[in-house]
């Protein structure tokens, strides 16, 4: 047994910590040379540098108390405002930001329980309606706040299906949720159909545009096909969206917005009995890092809309490149119909197996997302990756032809994974004026509140049992889920 780490019994220096930290980077994915194909969302140096920059400047700023940092009150919002304006929302749309994704899906699956606590008392078991490709976000938010999800399957395009989801409403449910786009697959769900269910049920709907958020504008503008997902769109009450992705801020950064304040209000916890005080948060959060905001706000202002309609038009034509190299090779089908720079593509009939290609490829120096049901590769297409396509389309075809002349290789690579202080003595009225303090400073309805806040490493060899776990999710993907149907 290895002996503990402890802290050092004396400080060591800045440059030997540094000195370390560098050596610890040389252990992970070659990311900047375009070796990964996920997690990282880059732009270039230059941006990279005014993100460390804009960070650093409110390192040691905390937004738990949103009137105590005047100038991240004002960023934060501006970013509520300029992604409101992104997705189409009219002046009564407002939000908060999050530290990621996650966050923001949690924060709304909560808020529309306690909506649905205000609004309909008799339901005392909430459910969400969705479908099979949903984030796994919104089933952690309902087992952390006990609610029951009921998840539909999605067709042969990989996308949501209005009347399939519309057979699991019932009077107990308290959201619809869909995406645009899925990540597994790239694919737009039906937004427009998916809303029209949700008013006829009168049930809110949330769209998870969390990857395409930042993204997907951007593509419709340049001319691809793009269905409507955002607040054109009536019937849709909430949308997520990270800003840390394709916004290119900086970790953790992402927007969640509702189309009035008539949802966001349900989102704010207050206590009001604690001995420190007041205590109230508009988010999940309580302590909040002031350089993500900052950092974010930065991005925006620095990229403008011509910048990211530059970088849209790179990813996308880089993203065509790859599925016309992909079509070209007879073993590859891509699955689905996906919308923006994600592809995700397997071997026909798995036929060769399409683990051990991956495994193939990641001995090559790439790290590849691999997904199940079907077993399968996923790519999201970055600004880095787009010089090296060529080299990975070569290994591809390289990997691939290995696997078909090793029939009995087994797969044995990874699985496919994935506040406010105050004092106030009357307790009767203190939910009820902070819990207006907070819909007054995210109201953008009432006021201009952004003015008036002014005032390469090899990776190592895995256990045997993962191998053997890929091959029976092979097994199952293809035999499992029809006998257990029949």
């Amino acid at each position: 047994m290895s002996e503990r780490i402890s802290i050092p019994a004396q400080g060591r220096d800045k440059d030997t910590i540094l000195d370390e930290l560098s050596k610890l980077h040389l252990k992970d994915i070659s990311w900047k040379a375009g070796r990964a194909w996920s997690m990282v969302y880059y732009v270039d140096d230059a941006h990279q540098e005014l993100l460390t920059e804009a960070y650093s400047s409110f390192f040691s700023e905390n937004y738990l108390n949103p009137f105590a940092f005047q100038s991240l009150k004002k960023m934060e919002l501006e970013v509520i405002q300029m992604t409101a304006n992104l997705l189409n929302g009219d002046e009564n749309v407002t939000g908060t930001m999050t530290s990621g994704g996650t966050e923001s899906i949690f924060l709304a699956v909560y808020t529309y329980r306690e909506r649905a606590r205000k609004v309909f008392p008799h339901i005392t078991e909430p459910e969400i309606v969705t479908s099979d490709s949903i984030h796994p976000a919104f089933e952690k938010a309902a087992h952390i706040l006990n609610i029951k999800v009921k998840k539909a399957p999605i067709d042969a395009e990989m996308r949501a299906q209005p009347q399939e989801l519309s057979k699991l409403i019932t009077r107990n449910t308290i959201l619809i949720a869909a995406s645009a786009p899925t990540y597994p697959h790239g694919a737009l769900d039906p937004i427009v159909e998916i809303a029209d269910l949700a008013l006829q049920k009168k049930v809110p709907f949330h769209v998870d545009c969390c990857i395409g958020g930042f993204l997907l504008p951007w593509v419709e503008k340049l001319g691809y096909p793009v269905d409507l997902f955002d607040f054109r769109v009536p019937g849709v009450t909430s949308i997520s969206a990270d800003a840390h992705k394709f916004g290119y801020g900086a970790k953790g950064a992402s927007v969640l917005l509702y189309r009035n304040m008539n949802y966001l209000k349900h989102q704010f916890y207050i206590a009001t009995d604690w001995p420190g005080g007041i205590y109230a948060s508009p988010t999940l959060m309580g302590s909040r890092p002031g350089g993500a905001i900052a950092a974010t706000w930065s991005a925006m202002q620095a990229l403008g809309q011509d910048g990211y309609l530059q970088i849209t038009q790179e990813i996308m034509q880089a993203t065509q490149e790859i599925k016309k190299a992909l079509s070209e090779i007879p073993e590859i089908s891509i699955l689905g119909t996906p919308v923006m720079n994600i592809i995700t593509y397997t071997t026909r009939g798995n036929q060769p197996d399409i683990f051990v290609v991956a495994d193939q490829l990641e001995q090559k120096g790439w790290m590849l997302d691999r997904q199940q049901l079907p077993n399968s590769i996923h790519l999201t297409v970055m600004r880095q990756n787009i010089p090296v396509i060529d080299t990975y389309i070569e290994d591809l075809k390289a990997s691939i032809l290995f696997a078909k002349n090793n029939p009995g290789e087994t797969a044995k690579g990874n699985a496919a994974l994935y506040g406010l202080m105050a004092r106030i003595p009357f307790r009767g009225m203190v939910e009820q004026n902070v819990r207006k303090i907070f819909e007054d400073l995210y109201d953008f309805s009432k006021t201009s509140l952004v003015e008036e806040a002014e005032t390469s490493s090899t990776l190592p060899e895995p256990p045997l049992w993962m191998g053997l776990l890929n091959r029976f999710l092979l097994w199952w993907g293809r035999f499992g889920n029809k006998k257990l149907k029949s």
